[in-house]
C-alpha cells in the first residue's frame, strides 16, 4: 500500500496536470455565515479533523446545512476560503517584481502557522479518499489562479499557460514540504528562493538555447 506522503504526491501530480487542460473549475458559493463556520471548524481541524459532526460542534447544530456535500464540500470551502485571504492580504502589494511578488503569494497562501498546517494535514486525508479527489484538483487549480491574480501577472496565450504551469509545480513542491516541514518561516522562505531559481535557470538555459538555434552556424559556434 502507498504512503500517505506518497499517495499526497500523487494527487498532486494530478492536480498540476489539470491546470494544463486550462480549465476553470466552477466558482463555489461564497457567503458569511460558511465562511464564519470554516473558520470555526479551521481552528480545531488538525486535532479533530473536517467532519459534519465537528462542524456542527463548534459552528452549531444546524451548521451542516451549509455544505449539503459534506466533508469534501467542507475542504473544497475552506481552500477557497484561505486563496480569498491571501488575495486580499496581497491587494496593496507594492513589490514590482513578478518573482517577488508570486513569493510573496505562496508565503501568504501557506503561513508558517502550525494551526493551517495541522488542519491542510487533515484536509488531505479528504482529498485522498476516492470521494475527495475530483474536488481536490478543483481546488488546486482555483489556488493556482489565485496565486497568479495575487501577483498580478498580465501574461496572456501560450505564455500565460507556461507560467502557470511552471507555478503549479513550484506551488506543488513548496505545498508537500510546507505540509511536513514548514512550521520554520525563514526555512521556508529560503525553500521558495530556492524554487524560484531553479526556474529562473531552467528560464535563462531555454533562452540561451533558443538563441544559439536561431543563430548562424558561424555564430554559433563560437
Amino acid at each position: 500500500m502507498s504512503s500517505v506522503p506518497g499517495k499526497a504526491e500523487q494527487m498532486v501530480s494530478y492536480a498540476v496536470a489539470a491546470l494544463a487542460m486550462g480549465v476553470m473549475p466552477a466558482p463555489l458559493s461564497r457567503d458569511s455565515d460558511r465562511d464564519a463556520a470554516l473558520h470555526n471548524l479551521a481552528a480545531v481541524a488538525g486535532q479533530r479533523g473536517w467532519g459534519v459532526d465537528v462542524l456542527r460542534d463548534v459552528a452549531g447544530p444546524h451548521a451542516d446545512l451549509l455544505f449539503p456535500g459534506g466533508d469534501v464540500e467542507i475542504v473544497e470551502a475552506w481552500s477557497d476560503l484561505c486563496d480569498r485571504m491571501m488575495l486580499d492580504a496581497m491587494q496593496d502589494v507594492q513589490e514590482p517584481r513578478l518573482s517577488r511578488r508570486v513569493r510573496q503569494a505562496i508565503l501568504c497562501r501557506l503561513p508558517a502557522d502550525d494551526t493551517r498546517r495541522a488542519a491542510a494535514g487533515k484536509a488531505m486525508a479528504v482529498a485522498l479518499a476516492p470521494h475527495g479527489r475530483a474536488a481536490f484538483r478543483r481546488a488546486w487549480v482555483r489556488t493556482v489562479n489565485a496565486l497568479w491574480q495575487a501577483a498580478r501577472d498580465d501574461s496572456t496565450g501560450v505564455t500565460y499557460l507556461t507560467k502557470r504551469l511552471s507555478l503549479g509545480h513550484i506551488y506543488a513542491m513548496v505545498f508537500l514540504y510546507w505540509l511536513n516541514r514548514g512550521g520554520d518561516a525563514a526555512a521556508m522562505g529560503a525553500f521558495v528562493d530556492r524554487r524560484l531559481a531553479a526556474v529562473r535557470r531552467i528560464g535563462q538555459w531555454k533562452a540561451r538555447l533558443v538563441g544559439g538555434l536561431g543563430a548562424s552556424p558561424a555564430k554559433a559556434a563560437e
